[in-house]
């Protein structure tokens, strides 16, 4: 059965840090752009970081650039997003979601094939 799992999230004070890992199942993500996106009560679901097939290329929301990080190993099929410095702004459920073969990493939301199902992040005071 394909799958994405995520995993990692759960509650965090304002300024910790966080690592969300996305693993996949019957699917591999090596050679594929990975995204990572967001959504927020009452909010739109955003597109906060994504990889391209290499790991060379990386993209971030301004919202949180310099303070998350994407990154992969291909080997355990498995895409990380470290968060620091966290913001109650940051209270999200988080998704991953694979991109296209070879592509390249993306500030716009794209059409993606595969979904996880989310992980909640709720930074607090």
């Amino acid at each position: 059965q394909i799958q994405l799992v995520e995993s990692g999230g759960g509650l965090v004070q304002v300024g910790g840090s966080l690592r969300l890992s996305c693993t996949a199942s019957a699917l591999t993500f090596s050679l594929y752009a990975v995204d990572w996106f967001r959504q927020a009560p009452g909010k739109e679901r955003e597109i906060v970081a994504s990889i391209s097939w290499s790991g060379a290329v990386k993209e971030y929301a301004d919202s949180v650039k310099g303070r998350f990080a994407i990154f992969r190993n291909d080997a355990k099929n498995t895409i990380y997003l470290e968060m620091k410095s966290g913001t109650h702004e940051d209270t999200a459920v988080y998704y991953c979601a694979r991109g296209p073969f070879y592509g390249s990493a993306t500030a716009i939301a794209r059409v993606n094939d595969y979904w996880g199902q989310g992980t909640q992040v709720t930074v607090s005071s």
